[in-house]
């Protein structure tokens, strides 16, 4: 590589968008400068670097193995930038800063939508940047660096993880308040298997952990339906015709407003799920980001909390 390396931001830019747009055209639009400008800043890339970055197909720009290389580069400077911009704010005193979260779906109508407004009150310098996703793709992002914190579901142990906080999701047996089910203080697996059981697929954690510990269950029952939307679960729950096997954190708007009931399983082999507040052991976190995890840990302890004392 040469002396006056043209590895450098606005080089790294223009690759980012060509590869996200697809050609040099339409990054020529993006960032509002001439597609020659962005077709040579590329060009001396790859002559520095002595590998092509894109094949160059007719229907546009893809990117080499050394091409995706460089993108993930250019993703990561870009937030460590984040970060450090914000780091800098805050050293002024000033809690300024963009955060990005991963959380679940079961998060998004219930535990997130208070956080966010508190964020806003509290911290009204931070952007939250919030993506729904399942677990293995929230901590994927994670250590991608693609997001800065995420909570997830049965999170386990990795170097490559700091858990900021955890708390412990007993299993049981959500149901409408008029089911034969919902007089009882607690439920069995045996219970739940008589009624038909609206089942969460593959995607989401609960499956899998009811696939390892208890698939007779899900054999012996035979889910008349399986998806992936914790919601249609829940509405079909609501409407009386079905009953779930959750967490009280995943029901906990409907547990709240009266309109599911949630029945502990007294069962030996019933073992508690956890849900976690995590970040990245290998990025620093900005100092807001810190305070922001903490306050969000924080905020799923007091809510389940409060779900708790309504079902109690």
């Amino acid at each position: 590589m040469s002396a006056q390396s043209p590895l450098h931001p606005k080089a790294l830019r223009y690759l980012t968008a060509v590869a996200q747009l697809g050609s040099v055209q339409a990054a020529a639009r993006e960032v509002s400068i001439s597609a020659s400008a962005i077709d040579r800043q590329i060009l001396l890339l790859e002559e520095s670097l002595g590998v092509p970055l894109f094949e160059r197909q007719p229907r546009g720009m893809r990117l080499t193995a050394a091409g995706e290389l460089l993108l993930g580069l250019s993703l990561r400077w870009r937030a460590d930038l984040n970060r450090t911009l914000s780091d800098i704010q805050h050293l002024q005193g000033v809690s300024h800063g963009q955060l990005r979260l991963a959380v679940m779906d079961s998060h998004a109508n219930g535990l997130m939508p208070e956080f966010v407004h508190t964020v806003a009150t509290e911290y009204p310098g931070v952007v939250l940047d919030v993506e729904v996703v399942n677990t293995d793709d929230a901590l994927r992002h994670l250590q991608d660096g693609d997001v800065d914190l995420t909570v997830a579901f049965n999170v386990k142990p990795s170097r490559d993880l700091h858990i900021v906080s955890t708390a412990d999701l007993p299993l049981g047996c959500v149901v409408a308040p008029g089911h034969p089910l919902a007089v009882q203080k607690h439920a069995t697996f045996k219970d739940v298997a008589a009624w038909p059981l609206a089942a969460q697929s593959r995607a989401l954690a609960i499956r899998r952990y009811l696939e390892r510990r208890h698939n007779w269950l899900l054999e012996e029952a035979r889910p008349p339906l399986v998806t992936n939307s914790l919601q249609l679960v829940k509405s079909l729950v609501r409407s009386g015709s079905h009953v779930a096997l959750t967490s009280e954190l995943d029901a906990g708007p409907e547990i709240l407003d009266g309109s599911l009931r949630f029945i502990p399983l007294r069962d030996k082999s019933a073992q508690a799920q956890t849900v976690a507040v995590v970040i990245s052991a290998n990025r620093p976190l900005s100092r807001i980001g810190r305070v922001v995890a903490e306050r969000l840990g924080a905020h799923v302890q007091a809510y389940l909390a409060r779900v708790r004392s309504v079902r109690h």
